[in-house]
């Protein structure tokens, strides 16, 4: 993994979760129907922008190429990623991240109370592959990092790793936080693992190259909310790098001496 610990300033990244037409119960509010994606991302391209992974949103940014683009990604990695979200992230010309749980392939989302919904198995992971769609790790279990102890974190956050790598063959570059949840040694293990880069929600501190902050979509989010997410992206990261500027050098090692 290349990069530092400073802060890594991104466009927008978005957080979606399942794609579905379904109308079955969703008290979680993570269920987007395709329609109203499909109107997200008409609303993006008439903007003039274009949706793209998180890893290669990370590598544009570092080149000084991240003009016009926003970060598109999809936690746990469900099946109607691959049956709804594909189809029309490729009528866009987009592409994003779906974040897959890598100890339940082909399971259910048993870590949630509420409706189950089904996770891609691995030959659907390696067809969302083949759909120029990244793949990344969501841990093995769907598990808290903040507070987990140094086993639980090699495992879940570097065995999850091993066993997508070896369903696609190819490198997994990106991780996420489950919930969110994440302390100093949950991003040194992400960090040891080696991902290129990790994202959790809405949290813009420390906003490194493994706490990348991302804008949460609500199945009810209008064209309206959408851009209300991306100003308001845009005012966090701007009093975020203004809190950076003014916080005081840390000392340089055998300084005085």
């Amino acid at each position: 993994m290349t990069g530092g610990r400073s802060r890594l300033p991104l466009p927008p990244v978005l957080m979606y979760h399942s794609i579905s037409p379904s109308a079955e119960p969703d008290p979680h509010a993570l269920r987007v129907h395709p329609a109203r994606l499909d109107r997200h991302l008409g609303l993006l391209r008439r903007l003039g922008l274009r949706g793209v992974p998180l890893t290669e949103l990370v590598r544009a940014a570092e080149r000084g190429a991240a003009a016009g683009l926003v970060g598109l990604t999809f936690d746990d990695g469900y099946t109607d990623f691959l049956d709804h979200a594909v189809p029309v992230l490729r009528r866009h010309g987009m592409a994003g991240t779906v974040y897959a749980v890598a100890g339940l392939l082909g399971g259910t989302n048993d870590w949630d109370t509420g409706p189950r919904f089904r996770i891609m198995d691995a030959g659907q992971l390696r067809a969302v592959a083949a759909a120029g769609q990244e793949v990344g790790s969501h841990t093995l279990t769907h598990a808290r990092l903040a507070g987990a102890d140094p086993a639980v974190l090699a495992a879940e956050v570097g065995e999850s790793r091993r066993v997508l790598e070896d369903v696609l063959q190819a490198e997994v570059p990106g991780f996420c936080y489950p919930y969110g949840s994440y302390d100093d040694a949950a991003a040194d293990a992400v960090r040891a693992a080696g991902y290129d880069n990790a994202c959790v929600t809405g949290d813009y501190e420390p906003g490194d190259r493994v706490t990348l902050p991302r804008c949460y979509v609500s199945p009810r989010d209008t064209r309206a909310h959408l851009v209300a997410r991306l100003v308001r992206h845009s005012v966090r990261l701007r009093r975020a790098v203004a809190r950076d500027a003014a916080r005081p050098a840390a000392p340089v090692a055998g300084a005085g001496r």
